[in-house]
């Protein structure tokens, strides 16, 4: 892996150590210890703030913007982990929901590394992608805590989690293999003009689905809201997600591989109808 794949790696790694945590409040440090099991967030702060100390004296420059997204994915990947466990019941959903979300970001940067490098940004973390990316994310984390307080109940059928966490997964399979299938092909970024050395890719994930990267997107963004045990926003998502993404990536096609594009579309009609229906 190149370096920012590996810088980024480390600083994820770096920040999951806030479930030290687990070990600190066991009871082991004495009356320290009995504190910290009071204390939870004084101690997430504080590790957050300790542990960017070490990203600053260690990372440099280019390696350091990697470095303190790596590490604030990590940091709140485990005190996702944090909530599943301690927090009460109702709560627990929203910290698989955080563990996924987390993970998710990440592995686009990582994956990108592998498979696209000389495309990798920060922007590969995808933590800025879109205004409209944002206002679905704090909706759906409204409507949950808004439900949360006035029917806690809804927020412990654990099973309806469960789902939606293996819809997640096999979303997260359809768009890294798609991503790891194209390579050089794939770009974050929509590609207006045919570059070159740009082709239509027709194996792998691709013999399966039309698009398969903005079906795995949809899959796994429907998966988050069953997770959160959301009913308005996994109808909201799931009448609008993608709907436009997936038209305009049928017409780039169209127009920079036209006849390729053409002979390849009738023979993947089924596997799109059952998936994601354009």
């Amino acid at each position: 892996m190149i370096r920012e794949a590996h810088v980024s790696l480390q600083s994820f790694t770096l920040g999951l150590g806030v479930l030290s945590y687990l070990l600190a409040s066991c009871g082991g440090l004495g009356v320290v210890g009995t504190w910290l099991g009071h204390h939870l967030w004084p101690y997430c702060g504080v590790f957050f703030l300790t542990v960017n100390l070490v990203v600053v004296t260690v990372y440099r420059g280019a390696d350091w913007q990697v470095a303190v997204r790596g590490c604030f994915l990590g940091t709140c990947c485990g005190g996702g982990i944090l909530v599943s466990v301690l927090s009460p019941t109702s709560y627990n959903i929203y910290g698989w929901y955080v563990v996924v979300l987390t993970i998710f970001h990440f592995s686009e940067y990582l994956t990108t590394a592998i498979g696209n490098p000389k495309s990798l940004s920060l922007d590969s973390y995808l933590l800025n992608h879109s205004w409209s990316y944002g206002i679905a994310a704090v909706s759906s984390w409204t409507e949950f805590f808004i439900e949360r307080w006035l029917l806690p109940d809804i927020k412990m059928i654990w099973y309806v989690s469960i789902i939606g966490i293996i819809i997640c997964l096999w979303g997260e399979i359809i768009r890294k293999s798609a991503m790891l299938t194209a390579k050089t092909n794939f770009n974050h970024i929509v590609q207006v003009q045919r570059q070159e050395g740009h082709q239509l890719v027709t194996w792998g994930a691709y013999k399966l689905f039309r698009h398969p990267s903005y079906v795995g997107w949809f899959w796994w963004s429907i998966g988050t809201q069953v997770i959160l045990v959301n009913p308005l926003c996994t109808i909201a998502y799931a009448l609008q997600l993608n709907r436009k993404a997936l038209l305009d990536a049928q017409v780039l096609c169209l127009v920079q591989f036209c006849v390729l594009y053409m002979q390849w579309l009738p023979q993947h009609e089924v596997w799109q109808i059952l998936f994601v229906n354009v």
